[in-house]
């Protein structure tokens, strides 16, 4: 990437300010950690207290007809509590998919929101919540840093994946219907009330979502350790996101024992809250817009770029890669920096291998200006990455994803 033209000093410069200045106010912003609920038929119990009488549930068909949402359905009608069921989420919700959940909400007089899944509807349900807290705003309006700045209904999260994060997180990701650009919403009254880990609900998963939600967590792990805009309390949550993430992952995909659904869903949570304050990166930002022009599944995508962008990093994070190893036992501090670099390389592509992902995706030639301009303006100024890459750069890039090069 050195012969491709590198980011303007003066976007440099601007873009390090913005992430020092947001670093220097990170302890002043209103960030606030889910309480966790460790088991669904508590919700109902929840709700009472909090004075809630008819939510609605954002789902999906696919975990509808699973009867995975049955068990609080169920508990939500013997506590004589009425209640609403949005089930039309689809992969990457989109403003339409957000308008039409909305319509339910308020046809319905519900008081708040259960998103229910992976991160869509959990995306889905945080932008019914937007609209409502901003019923004069459309998404589009929305979509960037602070924007939404109102109490949205309570929200409680369970997630039927190890992966997204969602349930602690202050953003929605929502795809334009007209364009098909994907954009996140990012503010803290998104950020739920509640968060349910009941590893019960992940038992039934299929391997390839299990691999790729998990794959996910490390990325949203690995991404907010190695950034710039770390603190202690993340980069503790990071480390021990990874270290449950390398323990658990290939026996929750080869054995689903319970034990290691629960860890999963732990590591996932603890991934959520270190990339909701610290951010993401490039491998995000390139996997958003892919998942947006192609429909991409965002775990997938994540999977495949983490090892290409981390290797494009080169010695910038070789220190962060080696502390890492250090600290899952994977080496010990005599190991050369490198060496603890190549140590946690080596290991995510072995990981993805064990679990059938390509280590290339669909990327077409005359799609790579948009792409790399759509994750161009995602990530600079607001991701804290290790090296800043212009658009051109952001293109070589997408190049080794899709393997335009032939070079896999």
């Amino acid at each position: 990437m050195e012969k491709v033209k590198k980011l303007n000093p003066f976007k440099r410069l601007y873009c390090r300010i913005f992430q020092g200045v947001f670093k220097i106010a990170l302890p002043l912003l209103p960030y606030k950690d889910p309480k966790i609920i460790n088991k669904i038929v508590e919700v109902p119990a929840v709700l009472k207290q909090n004075g809630k009488t008819k939510p609605l549930i954002v789902t999906d068909k696919t975990i509808r007809s699973l009867a995975l949402t049955l068990p609080l359905e169920e508990k939500l009608i013997e506590e004589n509590i009425s209640y609403s069921v949005f089930d039309e989420v689809v992969a990457n919700p989109t403003t339409d998919n957000v308008a039409d959940a909305l319509k339910l909400y308020k046809d319905s007089g519900c008081d708040c929101l259960i998103a229910f899944g992976g991160g869509s509807p959990m995306d889905c349900a945080k932008g019914v919540g937007a609209l409502v807290a901003k019923p004069k705003k459309t998404l589009n309006k929305l979509k960037g840093i602070l924007k939404v700045g109102k109490k949205i209904p309570m929200l409680v999260a369970i997630p039927t994946t190890a992966g997204t994060g969602s349930e602690t997180t202050l953003a929605a990701v929502i795809v334009d219907s007209q364009t098909r650009h994907k954009y996140a919403i990012n503010d803290f009254p998104l950020i739920p009330s509640y968060a349910v880990l009941d590893e019960e609900v992940t038992m039934t998963l299929p391997k390839p979502v299990v691999a790729t939600t998990g794959m996910d967590a490390l990325t949203h792990a690995v991404e907010a350790f190695i950034g710039r805009s770390g603190n202690k309390g993340t980069r503790a949550d990071a480390l021990e996101a990874i270290k449950l993430i390398f323990e658990n992952l290939e026996i929750s995909y080869f054995e689903g024992t319970r034990e290691a659904r629960k860890n999963m869903l732990v590591a996932s949570h603890k991934a959520g809250r270190a990339f909701s304050k610290s951010y993401v990166g490039y491998v995000h930002a390139l996997a958003h817009a892919l998942g947006g022009k192609y429909n991409t599944p965002h775990g997938l995508a994540n999977a495949v770029i983490l090892p290409i962008v981390l290797e494009s990093y080169g010695k910038s994070i070789y220190k962060k890669l080696w502390k890492i190893a250090v600290y899952c036992n994977l080496a010990d501090k005599n190991t050369a920096y490198s060496d603890g670099a190549k140590i946690i390389l080596d290991k995510i592509r072995e990981m993805n291998g064990k679990f059938d992902i390509p280590k290339t995706l669909t990327v077409k030639e005359e799609d790579l200006d948009a792409l790399s301009g759509y994750a161009e303006k995602e990530a600079n100024p607001l991701y804290p990455v290790p090296v800043l890459y212009s658009r051109a750069q952001l293109k070589e890039l997408y190049r080794k994803v899709g393997n335009l090069n032939g070079t896999v």
